[in-house]
């Protein structure tokens, strides 16, 4: 088995980890531990996952030497609250990518955004609400799911998804990995580093309460506010520009006329990509 190190901040918090050299799916694993009426704080991580999920019932390929991870936990927070474990999981990411790939100049962003004035474009960004790209391509993706535990209490699966060696081929978009850009990371390294900011994206969220820090951090990260945008919406697409992240962690498009709308769900494309008739 693969040698997935807690540091040392997640041990005296109380986490957990198994490793897998190759799992069908690290999120599956992981609920079936709810069934089981696990306490949480468990990671599940793995160099291979065969049967991933995304977004929306998608396939997310994990080639082997790729991290997969999905961490199963039981917050003591009101259940409109833990939705936005989504913006904890980004975050978290963002720094422990920050470690991985220290001169990336590494933000929080849209895929293909354009600069604001006097801005260059990011070359790593997290694309609301979940993706991470590097140079417009994807790098990794987040996913997160919900299920009631035996006693009635709310158990959160997030899974993370890191193209470290490499990234899967034939999908419908650009994908790249660590390796492209650089980095000799391992998964275990960059597990590691995802665990250890973790622990500090989590304990400042604070089961709701530090919302509005996490949200913070997000914008103050941010890169490509007052870009075009588009967003996919069923059979619909909204065009206008990307305004900002509302405090229900909601992307707010500005069409044309200055009309506002508040966006819960649906595909994103920024920038360039926008402009475009789909």
């Amino acid at each position: 088995m693969p040698a997935f190190p807690l540091p040392q901040s997640a041990v005296d918090a109380g986490y957990r980890v198994l490793g897998f050299d190759s799992i069908g799916s690290t999120n599956a694993e992981a609920m079936e531990a709810v069934t089981r009426g696990d306490s949480g704080k468990v990671w599940y991580a793995a160099l291979q996952q065969t049967e991933g999920r995304g977004r929306r019932g998608r396939v997310w390929e994990s080639p082997y030497g790729n991290l997969a991870a999905s961490l199963m936990i039981v917050p003591n927070a009101d259940a409109n609250a833990l939705g936005s474990l989504g913006f904890v999981a980004g975050v978290a990411l963002n720094a422990a990518l920050q470690r991985i790939l220290p001169s990336a100049n590494l933000h929080t962003g849209l895929d293909g955004a354009d600069a604001a004035p006097g801005e260059s474009v990011k070359r790593i960004a997290l694309k609301w609400p979940n993706d991470v790209l590097a140079e417009g391509q994807k790098l990794a993706g987040i996913l997160l799911e919900a299920l009631k535990r035996p006693d009635g209490r709310t158990a959160i699966v997030i899974g993370f998804g890191v193209n470290v060696v490499a990234a899967p081929e034939g999908l419908p978009y650009p994908a790249a990995s660590l390796r492209q850009f650089g980095s000799s990371a391992n998964a275990e390294t960059v597990f590691e580093a995802l665990a250890e900011s973790w622990v500090e994206a989590y304990t400042l969220w604070n089961d709701g309460i530090g919302l509005p820090a996490i949200l913070a951090r997000w914008r103050d990260n941010a890169a490509g506010i007052g870009a075009e945008v588009a967003v996919q919406r069923n059979k619909d697409v909204l065009r206008g520009v990307f305004e900002t992240i509302d405090d229900a962690g909601r992307l707010i498009v500005r069409d044309n006329e200055g009309h506002r709308t508040a966006i819960t769900a649906g595909d994103v494309h920024f920038g360039t990509t926008a402009t475009l008739r789909q």
